[in-house]
């Protein structure tokens, strides 16, 4: 089989396996199904990756059909250096994640199906190169998420599904008024030949179509003021996916309600679709209102920073903690792309794989001791540690990753962002203070994160131990694998980053030249 080819049937082979969950005689062998569907999906996945040229920016391994020809959509997917590091991440966790709802019971064989849905969609969003065809799969991945959540959740499921739904949907309706506006606007592009330009690469292609892209819709532009208001409208629909304080609030219900196995994934993988979507939509298409509006957008994301660790400190819900945990770390994220400099696209796009590893670690611990203690209540634990070693030492490399602790993966996105928003200081000589500004804030939170992650860890795993942990079943051999993986991932790529950047690094350098010759007043230097 081709690359190509493999590429797709990568796509849907979960789809695949969801039907046969269906078909299945029983639970237990819906169970069996989906386990194997996930690790084909990854072995693709490992396969991709060994074929994968790592100097080139371009796309590799690209199918494209005519799809749609009144409107010239395609059928486009493809891989490259942006796509291919979340890929894997995906289909690792995907194994990860299945194994961790082994024990859910209650209509296992349509909790399999969809969450297997789920992973099409999440994979379809990642290696679409067609927007209309990204706006599918990111539709895709919505529905299965609301059910997954409104039927196996908590007391509160309902509402925290509806939430999502509702939020989501939102972002959605933002990115097709987009959409309605490139299809009447991108003909006027050079080489259009009058007809719509779905394509969304951002990678050596997009550079060639820059300066064209950017005389309809840049500073100066026929349709400069569309170019804004669709910059805002792409950032505020992945923005709420990421996601960014003001439109944050759905995550904390949809995390405290949702089972362990499908918070593990809502944020190991599904937060990363908006940052990867600004990466490959937002900044490439409308570089001149990045610029533009580029104090705005790092304000967005200093405010979640230190918005999002004053949240955590405050709760006493062990899981709502790591929700709003996930809101702060995400905001490295935004920081890090508003300030436009190499190192924090570097930075930004590394904490989105670290946090795909350290946030998925930190719910399923917080999901192992839920299942035996039926509460969260941080107040009611203490000297857990003492009852159960092997569980807590794993639980200190998982907490202590996400405090972004030197030699685990949660420190270099951070550090890199920091660096970046400093180094911003020579691309915008005149706010120079402000950027300075910036950085002093975000790196406040490092401390807060500390503060949250360090007293939870007193009050859980210190101390005393509580009489009722005697009647505690103990730590299963499948719990251990999961969090030793996920453990030993975030010791890997704290130790050897340069695992991403060797993938990431071609293509980066084709999106950050584009931004560089396509603003000129940038002087975006490397990592």
């Amino acid at each position: 089989m081709d690359m190509p080819s493999l590429l797709n049937w990568m796509i849907y082979v979960p789809m695949i396996f969801g039907g046969l969950c269906l078909l299945a005689p029983s639970g237990e062998w819906a169970k069996r199904l989906a386990l194997a569907g996930s690790i084909v999906t990854l072995v693709m996945s490992i396969v991709l990756l060994c074929n994968y040229s790592f100097d080139q920016g371009g796309v590799q391994f690209e199918s494209s059909l005519v799809w749609i020809e009144a409107i010239n959509v395609h059928y486009r997917t493809g891989l490259d250096g942006l796509s291919l590091p979340l890929v894997l991440l995906t289909t690792a966790l995907s194994v990860l994640v299945v194994a961790a709802g082994w024990k859910i019971d209650k209509a296992a064989k349509a909790y399999n199906a969809l969450y297997m849905l789920l992973l099409t969609g999440m994979l379809g969003v990642f290696l679409a190169l067609d927007m209309f065809l990204f706006y599918v799969f990111f539709e895709i991945s919505l529905l299965p998420m609301y059910f997954l959540i409104g039927i196996w959740g908590g007391p509160r499921k309902e509402y925290a599904a509806i939430k999502f739904f509702l939020y989501t949907l939102a972002g959605s309706i933002c990115l097709l008024i987009v959409m309605l506006g490139l299809f009447l606007y991108t003909p006027n592009i050079d080489g259009a030949n009058g007809k719509q330009l779905w394509t969304i690469v951002s990678s050596s292609e997009l550079s060639l179509q820059s300066a064209a892209v950017r005389a309809v819709f840049g500073n100066g532009g026929l349709h400069e003021v569309f170019g804004k208001w669709a910059f805002w409208l792409t950032l505020i629909a992945f923005l709420i996916k990421l996601p960014a304080v003001p439109f944050h609030t759905w995550l904390p219900d949809a995390h405290v309600e949702a089972p362990t196995p499908i918070s593990m994934v809502l944020a190991g993988v599904l937060l990363k679709m908006g940052g990867y979507a600004m990466m490959r939509i937002t900044w490439p298409l409308f570089p001149d209102a990045a610029a533009t509006f580029w104090v705005a957008v790092a304000t967005i994301g200093v405010v979640s920073i230190i918005y999002g660790a004053l949240c955590a400190i405050a709760q006493t819900d062990w899981k709502k903690m790591v929700a709003y945990s996930s809101v702060s770390h995400m905001g490295y994220v935004t920081l890090g792309l508003a300030v436009l400099t190499r190192t924090g696209f570097d930075g930004a796009y590394f904490q989105m794989i670290a946090h795909g590893i350290t946030s998925a670690m930190m719910f399923f611990l917080v999901g192992v001791v839920y299942d035996r203690a039926h509460h969260r209540d941080l107040n009611r634990f203490g000297g857990l540690w003492l009852t159960w070693p092997g569980y807590s030492g794993w639980a200190m490399v998982g907490f202590f990753a996400g405090m972004g602790l030197p030699g685990l993966c949660g420190f270099i996105g951070e550090i890199m962002v920091l660096l970046g928003t400093f180094e911003a200081a020579a691309n915008f000589e005149h706010q120079v203070g402000l950027v300075y500004t910036f950085g002093i804030l975000a790196a406040s939170g490092v401390v807060l994160t500390a503060g949250y992650i360090l007293w939870m860890f007193q009050r859980v795993y210190m101390g005393l131990p509580k009489p009722e942990y005697e009647s505690f079943e103990p730590v299963r051999g499948r719990e251990y694998a999961i969090m030793a993986v996920l453990g030993i991932a975030a010791f890997v790529f704290g130790i050897v980053p340069v695992l991403i950047f060797n993938i990431t690094d071609s293509t980066f350098e084709s999106l950050t030249n584009m931004l560089r010759d396509g603003l000129g007043v940038l002087s975006v230097s490397g990592s």
